[in-house]
């Protein structure tokens, strides 16, 4: 055995995030406790992804299987890679005994890495978890644990900061963009690296100018600020969302902040205001039910069940109708155009089926998706499509995804430098002065 191979023992919710997750760990030798087969079992019915892996795993394990009499000897996972072993069960050590009281399935999958390095002591045994409980009880037990970590963002910190000021060296640039509109970057003596798309405010803390940067045409743009559908930004960053959202050579957009930032309301009134360009625009968002309350326990029928869960979204289309008027035309327009489906306002999963060609197409509540959810969205696209994803990576309701691995993370992480892609996060509430201090003082 190399010095340096590994045995990594899989807990559950490293297959229920990634069912190709065996595939990911090279020449190292996996180790897959029979318990979480039992517990994959609980999780093969149902339509949400963790579904879908729970299932597409236990074929892929089937597939590799089926010429395999005893899974326990090892199964090859291909050139390149080492072995699977599925594990029976085993006795808690007397240590697991004497902090253990109930033999649950995370205590299972625990006693298994347990054995596993007290019978081969020369074994590098590692749990691999997103379980941070689990993996705090595996270190207390002398066990090595690793979060698994294919998929997820390392750093997240540059994606989530507020609107960055430039210092503008010259004194002149400034005077420059506003009188010109645009400035070429090498004239501008700006030193920071920027990212196609990348938005920021260049001068000084007390005169700046609206900026972005077009990789295109290598030049600083200034950003104009205007009024959508009614609504006008506020700040700065609203200021920025509008404009990557009106820009039809930005056709994926990212959009992060707290509630009450203006998220969803900046992203569907700037797709009202371009309604004549799309064939349709597609306001949408995954449900996730509270309180492990599935659909099926709520009372009423399939749309009375759902209407709870699109509410927000129908308020943030009340509040454009009110701006504009409940009696004027354009309110008028907007009904005319819920009425034809022109404008849909319906759950994620209802909406996987149809067409992408031509459309204007809002998902709220990202940050609940996986990366292949995520993934699965953006490749449906056709020609003239607009993608845009919104959502407070803080307030994340799905127990298998957090900061760091939700697809709304991954996306605006992997996407940068994309020439077609652009990230704002929005930081200033703009509700009222109540919820703004309260999402930043209360946990």
């Amino acid at each position: 055995m190399s010095a340096n191979k590994k045995t990594f023992v899989l807990d559950t919710n490293v297959i229920l995030h990634d069912f190709r997750s065996i595939y990911n760990f090279e020449e190292n030798d996996l180790i897959v406790p029979i318990v979480v087969l039992e517990e994959l079992d609980k999780f093969k019915k149902g339509n949400d992804t963790i579904n879908l892996n729970a299932r597409e795993f236990m074929r892929t394990l089937d597939s590799l299987t089926e010429n395999y009499t005893d899974m326990s000897k090892g199964i090859p996972l291909g050139e390149g890679r080492g072995q699977l072993f599925i594990t029976s069960g085993k006795s808690f050590s007397k240590e697991m005994q004497l902090s253990f009281s109930e033999p649950i399935p995370d205590h299972k999958i625990l006693a298994v890495a347990v054995w596993e390095k007290a019978t081969y002591p020369d074994k590098n045994v590692i749990l691999v978890s997103q379980d941070i409980n689990l993996r705090m009880k595996s270190r207390a037990l002398g066990i090595e644990a690793q979060d698994y970590k294919t998929g997820k963002v390392e750093n997240t910190e540059r994606l989530f900061q507020g609107v960055r000021l430039i210092e503008e060296p010259s004194g002149e640039i400034v005077s420059k963009i506003y009188r010109d509109g645009s400035v070429d970057l090498a004239q501008s003596g700006i030193q920071a690296e920027l990212s196609p798309n990348e938005y920021f405010l260049l001068g000084d803390e007390k005169t700046n100018a609206m900026c972005f940067f077009s990789k295109q045409d290598n030049k600083i743009c200034k950003v104009v600020k205007h009024r959508l559908s009614g609504i006008m930004p506020r700040n700065a960053e609203q200021s920025f969302v509008f404009d990557a959202l009106m820009r039809p050579e930005i056709t994926l957009v990212t959009i992060t902040g707290k509630a009450g930032t203006g998220k969803t309301l900046l992203a569907l009134a700037a797709a009202l205001e371009q309604e004549k360009q799309f064939m349709q625009i597609f306001l949408s968002r995954p449900i996730v039910p509270l309180g492990n309350k599935d659909l099926g326990y709520l009372p009423g029928n399939e749309k009375q069940k759902i209407n709870p869960y699109m509410q927000p979204l129908f308020d943030n289309l009340n509040v454009i109708k009110t701006t504009l008027g409940l009696n004027s035309k354009n309110s008028q327009n907007i009904d005319k155009m819920v009425k034809e489906e022109k404008l849909l306002v319906s759950p994620l999963a209802y909406i996987r089926g149809r067409s992408l060609n031509s459309s204007f197409f809002i998902v709220d509540e990202a940050q609940n998706l996986t990366p292949h959810e995520v993934k699965t969205i953006i490749t449906r696209a056709g020609d003239g499509t607009k993608i845009v994803f919104t959502g407070d990576v803080e307030q994340i309701d799905s127990p298998f995804l957090d900061l760091r691995s939700n697809g709304l993370s991954y996306l605006a992480d992997k996407m940068k430098g994309q020439d077609f892609f652009a990230h704002i996060n929005l930081v200033h509430g703009e509700r009222s002065r109540m919820a703004d201090i309260a999402s930043k003082i209360l946990d």
